[in-house]
């Protein structure tokens, strides 16, 4: 009988190991999921989504971003303004002590991932290399999902404010 509880034990491991992988720590701030929706290969930009938390006293300011999957990254904000959507670029993203920055498709902040190096396909995954001032650099693995998948995916990994 134990010799079956350890195959269980481990495989159990095995499965929620991904599911831990996508949850990445770096000092008191924490970003959870991180997906990217599908680019085909007519579209030469794409964007990125994720959550960071802060449970420190400090603040955590997001100040860029780099992959390898495009020529440069940019941290972007989308408004709708009169029926007509804006996109501007942000220099910095604070995210103060006990909150979460969500970032999801639609609205809101985003990561632009301009001049792809190849498409985005559903599956796919790729490095991304977020510095936030302060703190350093962390890199997170980056899902490429639909948006409807992605952002389920990342309330699964909801972190309370």
């Amino acid at each position: 009988m134990r010799p079956i509880l350890s195959l269980f034990c481990a495989a159990a491991l095995m499965v929620a190991a991904p599911a831990l992988a996508h949850d990445t720590p770096l000092d008191d701030v924490r970003i959870a999921h991180p997906f990217a929706t599908p680019a085909p290969p007519s579209v030469p930009h794409g964007a990125a989504y994720l959550d960071i938390s802060v449970t420190g006293d400090t603040p955590a300011v997001l100040v860029g971003a780099s992959t390898p999957a495009s020529e440069s990254v940019e941290i972007h904000d989308m408004t709708m303004d009169d029926g007509v959507m804006r996109m501007r670029r942000v220099e910095r993203l604070e995210v103060a002590p006990g909150m979460t920055q969500r970032m999801r498709p639609g609205g809101g902040h985003h990561l632009m991932l301009l001049n792809l190096v190849a498409p985005l396909n559903e599956g796919d995954r790729f490095p991304l290399t977020l510095e936030f001032a302060e703190r350093g650099e962390v890199q997170v693995e980056v899902w490429v999902q639909s948006a409807q998948e992605g952002s389920e995916a990342a309330e699964g990994h909801h972190i309370d404010d």
